[in-house]
């Protein structure tokens, strides 16, 4: 098991590279393009992309990457000391914690909360001017530690 180490690392910080990726994209001009449209119309691009998201590839990356965390958490903890060990864990935990963890505790709620609203409602403006700030200001938590997850699995490895 040990032998493999390495190779989830390596696995783990492009994982957590792709992630990275597809959050930032989001932070940085998805949800600003989105806030620009008419509520109705940026209610249902949104819940249509939370529908979509949802393929083998992108919950590969997303949770397998966790998935690997963990396993990775555990080597540490059950005696692998190998240079970049402390690396190896500050970047699993930070990822696991600030991607699947804030994934499922806060911007999946967010997003059923969006898909449950009338778009054409007051109450669906204020869900959607809600969304656009709690949802953003989480989705840049998973960007960031994402970014870190993968540099620390970078320093691990070398």
């Amino acid at each position: 098991m040990m032998k493999l180490l390495p190779t989830l690392t390596f696995i783990a910080a492009i994982g957590s590279g792709v992630v990275a990726g597809v959050f930032f994209a989001f932070s940085n001009f998805v949800m600003a393009a989105l806030a620009r449209l008419p509520v109705p119309s940026g209610i249902a691009a949104m819940n249509s992309i939370n529908v979509t998201v949802i393929t083998p590839t992108f919950m590969t990356a997303l949770f397998g990457t966790g998935l690997i965390c963990l396993v990775l958490i555990a080597a540490v903890f059950f005696g692998w000391s190998q240079s970049g060990s402390y690396w190896l864990l500050a970047g699993a935990v930070i990822y696991f914690v600030g991607n699947p963890l804030v994934t499922m505790v806060f911007n999946v709620p967010l997003n059923d909360a969006l898909a449950a609203v009338d778009p054409q409602s007051a109450n669906g403006a204020a869900v959607w001017a809600n969304h656009l700030s709690e949802w953003v200001m989480w989705n840049h938590v998973r960007t960031v530690t994402a970014i870190v997850s993968m540099a620390c699995f970078i320093m691990a490895l070398i």
